[in-house]
């Protein structure tokens, strides 16, 4: 709902989906109040543990509301999804709405949040040189661009000049090189006209480890490894409350879980004594 203007001021507005009722600190990005939940965001982020020492009645209420610079009314709303949303793990959500996580993740220091949007991204599809830029800007680990690697090389054509003015000296060159190593190795192979794309599979893997000093790690173990994973770290998306018991990651509580562990031991211990008792009879 609107807010009256003062002073000149344009009026802000309450977020029609993220203004809660029993929230206790107030934002204000462009025009918008948003009002959460303080405790997702101190429980991670060292970024607003710090801001909020700073200053610590800013946020409890819409006239001292907390201002958030340089991100949108959409953007932060797009980040609040992740805690206020129960379907978000089943919820499939297009590449622009996790690059938006994954900036403001880092932005602001959320460690599990960030690991979060990158296994999202692993499991979309992105164009090799949009993912070698993404990753190299937001400091991912490498190994996780062999397939983008490979891809560059393999395929029939050079890099364009708006390609190779996107990446950064270092990886046009190590594709160049990795490019023409791969030639020499299906020419060696017994190719004739080798072309990059010739080279065997695990070489060229081996070829692009070495020449970008990557991990241990193959393209194809990539693809074959679970993609989307969740991380367990990254708080359920639930109202916090002071008691309640404890979930584990797979959204059951310790006592359920000690249940379900006792009971497989029962049957166990039941099957043994069934075995025996059939020995004993065969036995007479």
């Amino acid at each position: 709902m609107p807010n009256p203007s003062h002073n000149g001021i344009s009026p802000v507005h309450h977020h029609s989906e993220y203004y809660l009722k029993d929230g206790n600190i107030t934002f204000l990005v462009e025009d918008t109040l948003f009002r959460v939940h303080r405790h997702f965001f101190e429980c991670e982020s060292q970024f607003f543990v710090k801001e909020f020492a700073k200053a610590p009645l800013e946020g409890t209420s819409d006239s001292s509301a907390f201002r958030l610079d340089k991100v949108t009314t959409a953007d932060f709303a797009k980040f609040l999804w992740i805690w206020y949303s129960p379907s978000y793990r089943r919820e499939s959500k297009p590449k622009d709405y996790w690059l938006v996580i994954l900036d403001l993740s880092t932005t602001w220091q959320f460690p599990e949040m960030k690991k979060l949007a990158v296994d999202q991204l692993q499991s979309l599809d992105m164009e090799p040189v949009e993912k070698i830029t993404t990753y190299d800007k937001y400091q991912i680990d490498k190994s996780l661009l062999l397939p983008a690697y490979k891809l560059l090389c393999k395929r029939a054509g050079r890099m364009s000049v708006e390609e190779g003015e996107q990446l950064k000296l270092h990886t046009v060159l190590g594709i160049q090189e990795a490019r023409e190593r791969a030639i020499r190795s299906a020419a060696e192979s017994g190719c004739r006209s080798p072309t990059s794309a010739d080279a065997a599979d695990e070489e060229l893997d081996r070829i692009l480890m070495d020449v970008f000093s990557l991990k241990g790690r193959t393209a194809n173990q990539q693809s074959t490894e679970p993609q989307g994973k969740q991380d367990p770290a990254v708080p359920l998306m639930k109202t916090p409350k002071p008691n309640g018991g404890a979930a584990n990651g797979n959204g059951t509580t310790n006592g359920s879980k000690s249940s379900a562990s006792g009971s497989s031991s029962q049957n166990d211990h039941n099957q043994k004594d069934n075995k025996h008792k059939t020995s004993g009879k065969n036995e007479k």
